[in-house]
């Protein structure tokens, strides 16, 4: 195709303060996989954003913001926050004008913040931590996003969180152009609002409370580490432990949500670059 752009350019927003975890490793192989896939030549660049101070421009076609450690309330004001969010609301702008588009999708505590930041609802401690396996469930939009490609109603994904993003601030949600995707689990037992587990927050950006990257791998590798079995056991029984590793074997649960969820975010990405002259 003549219009077809030579070099796609991703950026992963590396927010994981140099802690050691699988995310980043299964944020590559999917890029790589997808690429290979779909035979572009791809430029891969990451940007190590709360230790280092790395920030990227706006010349890349795509953003993938990670989840990371700690707190998203605590960082406030700090340097990194300031370059990260002076980052996303340039490439926003440049969505409004230019006729090629920026793609950002954002995983857990990047998602947190954003929500925080753009105050759309409450982010803040959950009463217990939420650890393991768990279906979510689409919302009217999320229904037809097309994100969420071929994904059931319940969906299955990894959730690994502290923190919660409630009580939205519907107003500046519809200001934005924002609508809710997912919400978790039902819990008639329990009398708390239900967390937001996704957002479409505008047409090109997309926000996940969870982790769609994770695979059984990764999940396999942190479950069998002694300290995390016990805390898993400690929060949630035998039982649920056990109930976690058998659901790694099922490719209907956490491997169908990794199989589908990035790569058809990178899809509609793709598609968009290769309709606009380099």
């Amino acid at each position: 195709m003549s219009g077809t752009k030579k070099l796609w350019k991703i950026a992963i927003l590396d927010m994981y303060e140099g802690v050691p975890n699988e995310g980043m490793r299964c944020i590559r192989e999917i890029l790589h996989a997808f690429a290979a896939q779909q035979e572009v030549d791809m430029q891969l660049d990451e940007f190590e954003v709360r230790q280092q101070l790395q920030m990227a421009d706006t010349s890349y076609d795509v953003y993938i913001s990670t989840g990371g450690p700690g707190s998203p309330v605590e960082s406030e004001g700090s340097e990194w926050e300031r370059r990260y969010f002076g980052l996303m609301n340039e490439l926003m702008q440049w969505n409004e004008t230019h006729t090629q588009k920026k793609y950002i999708f954002l995983i857990c505590h990047s998602y947190q913040i954003f929500c925080r930041h753009f105050e759309l609802g409450n982010v803040c401690k959950r009463r217990s931590p939420a650890f393991g396996v768990f279906p979510v469930h689409p919302t009217t939009a999320g229904n037809t996003e097309p994100v969420f490609g071929s994904l059931p109603d319940p969906f299955y994904i990894v959730d690994s969180r502290n923190w919660q993003v409630i009580e939205l601030n519907t107003q500046r949600l519809a200001a934005m152009g924002a609508e809710v995707l997912a919400i978790e689990k039902e819990r008639p037992h329990v009398p708390l609002e239900r967390a937001t587990m996704a957002i479409r927050f505008n047409e090109y950006t997309v926000g996940t409370q969870f982790h769609p990257e994770a695979d059984a791998n990764g999940m396999l590798k942190y479950l069998l580490q002694p300290a995390k079995k016990e805390n898993v056991v400690r929060d949630h029984g035998e039982e649920k432990y056990t109930s976690m590793l058998e659901q790694l074997d099922d490719p209907d649960k956490i491997m169908l949500t990794h199989d589908k969820l990035l790569p058809a975010f990178l899809n509609i990405a793709l598609a968009n670059n290769r309709l606009v002259p380099a």
